[in-house]
């Protein structure tokens, strides 16, 4: 067997898969029929709500395809379709209708699976980008927790 053969077997294996099925579902459904800026108009809940629409793919690139970079790259989209839905005055319910993150994360997952060398270094970019979004979001974490011990000190407390 050819290493052609052998992509070709994996790709059908994992496309058999139910949730890679459910993943084309959540694709149509959230971005095809813009189900994704519709949600988005309810206030607080709407982004939150199709946040949830990520998981499939986030389960899908880290428990099937077993790779964290495709893994940090599909929640790189996920989070900044929430991050740009969030967007007030409806500004963010319109970029919701032309960022397809689900589409973005689909074609992602599927050239990775194809071994796409263009969509790799996608997913490898976004990848670094996720892993600097997190160790600067720790970086603030760990500041805060050192400005409050700080401002604990500064305080006369009576203990």
């Amino acid at each position: 067997m050819n290493k052609e053969e052998k992509r070709l077997m994996r790709r059908q294996r994992l496309m058999d898969n139910k949730v890679y099925q459910a993943m084309g579902h959540v694709t149509n459904y959230m971005d095809r029929y813009y189900l994704d800026a519709l949600i988005g108009l309810i206030p607080g809940w709407g982004d939150a709500i199709a946040l949830l629409s990520a998981l499939p793919f986030v389960y899908f690139a880290m428990r099937v395809v077993k790779s964290v970079p495709l893994t940090l790259a599909v929640v790189n989209n996920a989070v900044r379709d929430v991050l740009l839905g969030m967007i007030p005055f409806f500004v963010g319910d319109i970029i919701d209708l032309f960022h397809h993150a689900n589409t973005q994360n689909m074609k992602l997952v599927q050239g990775f699976v194809d071994g796409d060398e263009r969509i790799i270094k996608e997913v490898n970019r976004k990848a670094w980008q996720s892993a600097l979004f997190i160790l600067l979001f720790l970086a603030i974490i760990v500041l805060m927790f050192w400005l409050l011990a700080k401002l604990i000190a500064f305080l006369p407390f009576p203990w």
